[in-house]
């Protein structure tokens, strides 16, 4: 069995939801800038990669129409990677991690690249349409919004806003510590 590896990443700084540095910005665009830059810093030859595999919680609208194979050609890689969107809302993003290394651990793929996409500002619920009448009358839960789930998740486990909070600012600490050490350089002064 091959091992499976992280062999690049990149990504484009957070903005402020509706109102921040990527507000209006298409899912293309976001995620062929990261993609392109993920493969050069691999320094792989990318008509080694066979697939792309993109995590997309809402994939309609900007985000929609196989996001993963627009994030290709807007990232100038070549048409012969094949490209597939998955949906499983927060976790999307992780679920393409998963998939891509199964596809190199298990099925002799020799690279894969694997991101995430969101465009909050242009993609927003109740853009959809997708809802079935019997699930809302039996199991409405089934279409919170994540940070309903969340609310949920934390009630279900006792977990308080202060307990979330500490691990919130303990995130940023290590992001600032890494960022003043070298390990991460930013690419823009919007990540300062």
């Amino acid at each position: 069995m091959t091992d499976a590896v992280i062999v690049s990443t990149a990504r484009t700084p957070i903005g402020k939801a509706a109102r921040g540095a990527f507000n209006i910005t298409h899912g293309a665009d976001m995620a062929g800038h990261a993609a392109r830059h993920a493969v050069e810093r691999a320094g792989i030859d990318p008509a080694l990669i066979e697939d792309a595999i993109f995590g997309c919680g809402y994939p309609e609208y900007v985000t929609g129409g196989n996001i993963a194979r627009q994030a290709v050609i807007r990232a100038g890689l070549p048409v012969s990677i094949a490209a597939t969107t998955v949906n499983r809302f927060c976790a999307s993003g992780l679920q393409a991690i998963a998939m891509g290394g199964h596809m190199i651990a298990q099925e002799g793929a020799k690279a894969i690249l694997v991101g995430g996409v969101e465009s909050i500002s242009m993609v927003q619920p109740p853009a959809r349409h997708s809802r079935n009448e019997w699930i809302e009358a039996h199991k409405p839960e089934l279409y919170q919004a994540m940070i309903e789930t969340a609310d949920t998740v934390a009630k279900r486990y006792g977990i308080s806003r202060e307990a979330q909070d500490e691990l919130a600012l303990s995130s940023q600490q290590r992001t600032a510590e890494a960022q003043q050490a070298g390990r991460m350089t930013p690419r823009s002064r919007r990540w300062k």
